[in-house]
């Protein structure tokens, strides 16, 4: 019966019956013509009488109705043989293992790489109404409220009260469900004022007191403790341009400046560059008219952020600390005065300020002939815990891949401005994406963590002592800082502190939400890109840009002038609400800002991210030093290998653009390697040439120290207008540093060492 039916499978296919082995394939390979051949064990057995004889096997004869009727029985059986099976599989069978058989089948075919869940995904204007109704909902003003608790009581950092109030934010992390709640402990050097008071005194020619002026009631943290006696000049806000316009020399002098314009540890650390002795700061009438004339004043003079005595170590309990400091911390003493004090200087002080300062009539330029100040600075160091608490929502895809949204938690004074309206706004938005996620089918892409700071008052110590203790793996996960500190201080004005990477999500924003008060979109003006002002030391933003290289934005509803209470005892939550009668309103539009970025940047599969916005950086960067090409030729350098690398990083942003519009957006993993990409773009511009440790705020256009850009620019201004000081060494290392960083990071955006195509 076998033979007959081979015989009909013969004469069907062509005549020539097919030879088939039940084992093994045989490939036979003659040119164009291969085949394979394949014998069934039944032929071999024939050949095996004789191995000489030749295999060719017999051709059989068939009657039509014969092999007709034989080809429709095996016909029959395959198909009844089907049925059965199947019928098999649905009834005998768990449907599960059917399937899984299926599976194996296609598995077989193409294995993923990695597995992204399948997330039903919610449209942005659905995601917007979601966020507005559950802001709605939020009672922000109380939440104010509660944080001051005794307005008048400090929660300085380290103390109870911050301490308390750390666990109090963790346990409201953990009522909101949050994903994951922890905190962290650090062990950090504050400086405090010590037992012996800080004094200011007018002495005669004989060093013996004439006057005592005032034992200051505030102070400025890491000034250095030693006494100090000199002539007194008047410096305005101590900008380098105001110690350039000065007639009377400051060399060995004290000098007295106000407060505002610059942080303090910027005025002091001009002054020190003009070799002044010692520095008071005192808040004047013109520029904070409501300040009452007695109130005392804080703050710090670390031109850095984080526990100088560890520079660029974290300051856990089990690291073994270095015998170092930072190099941002003054060698001089500075001491923070009122206004009252103020004034009973200048009556023994001469000489008219100029009508150009816009100060008070009161104002004069220098101590008088004979008289000089003393200054007696006691402050001590402190060591003390501080404690960092967190709050994590994991990501539904990329849970690896998170923003961080940080508020600093204590404060010198009562704080309501400087640090209650922020830890305000981190609780409510904490537990409106928790209420979004778990009521409304919110399912963020990546993860969000909440932070909240301790000891921001002394320079960002929380914030930067974390970031030292991860920086090793932060670069590669965390890719958006969002800062909520002193984001209401007033209602006229939204003004905006971010990495350039973040400029084109926050433009849309800014069309998205209205200002409560005048009820018109944020966005109003097309050239707000121009007016961005750079972070400062004392925003907690600044070394997750500048240190860490990952892009941040702080912002603030605020007025023109600065706002009068940061900083002294009357911060209170009362003075608040009536510097901002529509309190709550303001804080609900902070609130739709930071809660609008943080969905456009979790949501999306792309990274809302503009790497191009750097071309315009460089750029601006080439065409400044263009105006020095003279100078350049003269030391015999070129400008070529400079613009070769802007030309290059140009490129590697053109072929990422390209690549991304060619990329299915539905592609997970080809739109992971592209925003890993995009996320590394602000740390490689960090420049890898100096020492983190020396200098910490590495990044070329944000950073601090003779490697960034603006420091070659200022050299080669220096050449121009004092050539004996300028340093040509200098500039060839930094022209070559430059380069060499911009390149690099052109190389980054690129991809992989195949994909680059430098054009040197």
């Amino acid at each position: 019966m076998m033979d007959q039916a081979r015989s009909a499978f013969s004469n069907l296919f062509g005549g020539e019956p097919l030879s088939y082995t039940r084992f093994s394939l045989a490939r036979q390979v003659d040119g164009d013509n291969s085949h394979v051949e394949m014998k069934l064990a039944a032929d071999e057995e024939e050949n095996a009488d004789s191995n000489m004889r030749a295999n060719v096997p017999r051709r059989r004869k068939c009657n039509g109705s014969i092999c007709y009727g034989t080809i429709a029985v095996i016909i029959f059986f395959l198909i009844g043989f089907m049925i059965g099976y199947l019928g098999y599989c649905k009834r005998g069978e768990p449907k599960a293992k059917c399937d899984r058989e299926a599976e194996a089948e296609s598995s077989d075919v193409e294995e993923p790489e990695e597995n992204f869940p399948e997330i039903p995904r919610l449209y942005w204007a659905d995601l917007k109404t979601m966020l507005s109704k559950e802001l709605d909902a939020a009672q922000f003003t109380s939440t104010i409220e509660w944080l001051n608790g005794n307005s008048y009581i400090p929660r300085e950092a380290g103390s109870e009260k911050d301490e308390n109030l750390a666990f109090a934010i963790k346990n409201r992390f953990r009522d909101f469900k949050l994903s994951k709640v922890w905190h962290d402990e650090h062990f950090v050097k504050i400086q405090v004022k010590g037992s012996a008071a800080n004094s200011v005194s007018v002495v005669g020619p004989s060093n013996d007191t004439i006057h005592l002026v005032e034992n200051p009631g505030g102070y400025v943290a890491y000034s250095k403790a030693t006494t100090v006696t000199g002539k007194l000049v008047h410096a305005n806000f101590g900008t380098k341009k105001d110690f350039e316009d000065l007639k009377s020399p400051v060399n060995g002098s004290l000098v007295i400046v106000r407060a505002g314009k610059i942080t303090f540890a910027e005025k002091v650390a001009n002054a020190e560059s003009f070799n002044a002795i010692g520095v008071l700061i005192y808040m004047d009438k013109a520029k904070f008219p409501i300040v009452m004339a007695d109130v005392p004043v804080f703050g710090h003079a670390h031109l850095g952020t984080g526990d100088p005595y560890t520079p660029g170590f974290p300051s856990f309990n089990h690291t073994q600390f270095p015998p170092s400091q930072s190099s941002g911390l003054p060698n001089i003493p500075v001491q923070t005065i009122s206004r009252a004090g103020a004034e009973a200087l200048f009556k023994h002080m001469e000489g008219e300020c100029p009508s150009g300062w816009e100060i008070d009539p009161s104002c004069r330029l220098q101590s008088s002939e004979n008289k000089r100040v003393k200054l007696t600075v006691n402050n001590v160091l402190k060591e003390m815990r501080i404690i960092n608490t967190f709050g994590v929502i994991k990501g539904f895809e990329e849970p690896d891949r998170y923003i961080v949204v940080g508020a600093q938690r204590d404060a010198w004074g009562p704080g309501a401005a400087k640090s209650s309206v922020g830890t305000a706004l981190l609780l409510e938005l904490a537990r409106i994406f928790s209420n979004m996620v778990l009521k409304d089918g919110f399912k963020p892409s990546r993860s969000i963590v909440f932070a909240s700071w301790s000891a921001g008052d002394f320079g960002a110590i929380g914030a930067t002592e974390w970031l030292e203790g991860y920086l090793s793996s932060l670069h590669l996960k965390a890719f958006t800082y969002i800062n909520l500190d002193k984001a209401v201080l007033g209602i006229s004005n939204f003004k905006v502190s971010a990495s350039p990477l973040l400029y084109k999500l926050i433009e849309k924003t800014m069309k998205d939400v209205k200002n409560p008060t005048t009820k018109r979109p944020l966005y109003e003006d097309s050239n707000w890109t121009n007016k961005v002002e750079k972070l400062s030391f004392d925003n907690a933003a600044f070394p997750f840009l500048a240190y860490s290289g990952i892009p941040a934005v702080s912002f603030c509803f605020c007025e023109d002038a600065d706002y009068l209470y940061l900083g002294t005892t009357m911060d209170t939550y009362d003075a608040l609400v009536r510097a901002v009668p529509q309190l709550d309103q303001m804080a609900r539009a902070a609130a739709e800002v930071a809660g609008q970025l943080m969905i456009k940047l979790t949501h999306e599969i792309e990274l809302n991210l503009d790497y191009e916005m750097y071309n315009n950086e460089i750029l601006s960067f080439v065409r400044g030093l263009n105006q020095f090409r003279a100078d350049i030729k003269e030391m015999g350098l070129n400008l070529q290998w400079l613009y070769s690398a802007r030309g290059d990083f140009f490129r590697a942003t053109s072929r990422l653009t390209t690549d991304f519009h060619n990329t299915e957006i539905t592609n997970r993993f080809v739109m992971r390697e592209i925003n890993d990409r995009i996320m590394k773009v602000e740390y490689h511009f960090l420049s890898p040439y100096v020492s983190p440790r020396e200098s910490p705020f590495r990044h070329i256009f944000w950073g601090c120290g003779s490697h960034t850009l603006s420091a070659l620019l200022d050299n080669l201004k220096l050449r121009q207008r004092n050539s004996g000081a300028f340093n040509e060494t200098l500039l060839r290392n930094q022209l070559a540093l430059a380069t060499w960083t911009i390149q690099g990071a052109a190389n980054a955006l690129s991809g992989d060492v195949w994909d680059v195509d430098n054009e040197f």
